[in-house]
């Protein structure tokens, strides 16, 4: 390892940014590391050429440390300047996201797959995907996947809805009973079974929870975090919290609608 090219001379571009990148990264017989492979794709997307040094036993990864004097590989090196392990390599090209800072791309991931999860379910049921059953299978199948989501840990989920839910506020056990009433709602309103238990049931945690986020966003002016898709996300309470409610509501009073009237199209 003594004699490892760490400060070789690099070529420059026309632009004068060097265009050759140094790679140290881990590549055991039983690891491959992760973070080396996304370090490679990402400076070959760059155009830079690459001296890919793969790192073959524990010995060689613990005398690159020692040597370097750092505690994680990869190491990159561009210009004969170390930047560092994957993520100095995202700030250093200015790409880099503030992991604390909130974003709504899990709803918006949500919603998204949901509409064409209806589109499409709407095309092999009736032969077009634009219809008002797939506007009701995308607000249901929301509903369910958004449940998935706050049910892989109830615990996290509960204690973010208690910031701001007033029914949960006002009695704890409805912060773990919400995720199972979604999914359940969700479920029943996809299949367009039991109505009398998924309209009340949207009903209800829809309205409570449009009110409740109407409160805290609108009323207390509050800067709180949005427990819809779990417990572990930045997504910031807000409208897009309020829509979500609101399309619960929306939903259960058009299916009471077509219950009163049957005409409605569906």
């Amino acid at each position: 390892m003594d004699s490892l090219p760490l400060d070789p001379p690099a070529p420059m571009a026309a632009d004068g940014r060097p265009r050759r990148a140094i790679l140290y990264r881990m590549a055991l017989p039983d690891h491959l590391c992760p973070s080396g492979q996304k370090a490679r794709f990402l400076l070959r997307r760059r155009g830079y050429d690459i001296e890919d040094h793969l790192l073959r036993t524990r010995e060689e990864v613990d005398a690159l440390k020692a040597r370097l004097g750092v505690s994680t590989t990869p190491q990159v090196f561009i210009g004969g300047e170390r930047i560092g392990g994957y993520s100095d390599m995202r700030q250093h090209f200015g790409i880099a996201r503030d992991p604390k800072a909130t974003t709504y791309r899990p709803v918006i991931a949500v919603f998204v797959v949901a509409a064409l999860m209806g589109m499409a379910t709407s095309w092999q049921a009736f032969g077009t995907p634009l219809t008002a059953t797939a506007l009701a299978w995308f607000i249901s199948f929301s509903m369910c996947i958004l449940a998935i989501l706050k049910l892989q840990n109830v615990e996290t989920f509960s204690t973010m809805f208690l910031n701001y839910d007033l029914l949960a506020r006002a009695w704890v056990p409805y912060a773990y009973i919400y995720p199972f009433a979604e999914a359940a709602a969700g479920v029943l309103m996809a299949a367009g079974i039991l109505p009398m238990v998924s309209i009340p049931l949207a009903l209800l945690i829809g309205g409570i929870g449009a009110v409740s986020v109407f409160k805290a966003v609108y009323i207390d002016r509050r800067q709180l975090k949005c427990a819809c898709v779990g417990g572990g996300a930045n997504v910031p309470l807000g409208f897009v919290s309020l829509t979500e409610n609101l399309f619960m509501v929306g939903m259960a009073l058009w299916m009471a609608a077509r219950l009163v009237w049957p005409a409605i199209p569906g």
